[in-house]
């Protein structure tokens, strides 16, 4: 039985990263259109949140600093992203901070600061207290 759970966790996991590889190919088609906004929406959308498998949230993690990293005027971001997005943002935005590389943290904080005067500090609270839903 409990070798049928294994397989059944790595069918669903490949599943999973097929899903993501689908999305990154939407994510740069959207990316060469010109359309940031729409590529960040499609990478929160569908994040892989309750699986524990590394493989599946740094493939994830892939796509979202895809799109992160296109935004240039986060002002307008924020004008066009609904607020159903900001918390999964906000875990994405601690990932980017994570990885330590200038460029990405220094995006990261941006919007980070952008995100916190829109969402306030409950967003940030949310992110840091969810340690079931992590990315």
């Amino acid at each position: 039985m409990a070798r049928q759970v294994g397989v059944m966790e790595t069918e669903n996991i490949e599943a999973i990263i097929t899903r993501i590889e689908h999305k990154s190919r939407k994510i740069e088609s959207l990316l060469k259109q010109l359309k940031p906004v729409e590529a960040l929406k499609t990478a929160l959308e569908g994040s892989p949140p309750k699986t524990r498998d590394e493989r599946c949230k740094s493939a994830n993690w892939i796509v979202v600093h895809r799109a992160l990293m296109a935004i240039k005027d986060v002002d307008g971001m924020f004008s066009s992203l609904d607020p159903e997005y900001y918390d999964i943002l906000m875990k994405y935005l601690y990932r980017g901070l994570s990885t330590g590389d200038r460029l990405i943290c220094d995006q990261c904080l941006r919007i980070h600061e952008k995100l916190t005067e829109r969402a306030g500090l409950g967003c940030i609270l949310r992110c840091l207290a969810d340690t079931v839903n992590t990315v």
